[in-house]
């Protein structure tokens, strides 16, 4: 067959690819965070002086989720781009800065080396922004799909200097444990 697909075709086909990348990203990413005991809960991050703009608990797993979604309907248009000059580094530069947005959660929340997450936010937010202007030459749809990873990773980079601004000593820091005593 040497025909050109039809536009039900190729819709059908970045559906396929959909269906995939959506939910593994948002996967991928819910076993990153629940590794690494992230966000409210975890002893140490309770311990944390938190800067005054921190969100509650509920409203980084709400963004998280559309988020990684968004990454995947992204990456499944760029994926249906067969042909398009500058497919294959956009994906390989997409990939690694996934890469590094699981090994957030662990170095921050797991490893409690809050520098070091900062320099990774802020590769990741490097990367994000050089992938965002890739899909936007290959599909204009994904790259807008990407402006709200790009605009959070801004805004959790904030976060993450200001908690580490804020804990200088946050990687020796041993939350108190609870007591069975009972006072009275």
């Amino acid at each position: 067959m040497t025909g050109i697909a039809s536009r039900g075709q190729l819709r059908m086909s970045f559906l396929r690819y959909a269906l995939f990348t959506a939910p593994l990203i948002l996967l991928l990413g819910t076993v990153s965070g629940r590794i690494a005991n992230s966000g409210y809960g975890n002893p140490w991050f309770d311990a944390l002086y938190k800067p005054e703009i921190m969100p509650p608990g509920w409203v980084f797993g709400a963004a998280w989720t559309s988020l990684y979604i968004l990454l995947g309907l992204a990456l499944a248009m760029v994926l249906n781009a067969h042909g398009a000059r500058g497919r294959g580094l956009a994906i390989s530069l997409f990939l690694v800065q996934l890469l590094l947005n699981y090994a957030w959660s662990p170095v921050f929340f797991a490893l409690h080396k809050v520098d070091t997450a900062f320099l990774i936010i802020l590769v990741m937010l490097t990367l994000s922004i050089v992938v965002t202007l890739l899909f936007a030459r290959i599909r204009s749809g994904a790259a807008w799909l990407m402006v709200p990873y790009v605009g959070w990773l801004v805004f959790a980079s904030v976060l993450t200097y200001q908690v580490d601004q804020l804990n200088p000593d946050a990687e020796r820091l041993v939350p108190q444990r609870g007591s069975a005593d009972i006072q009275i």
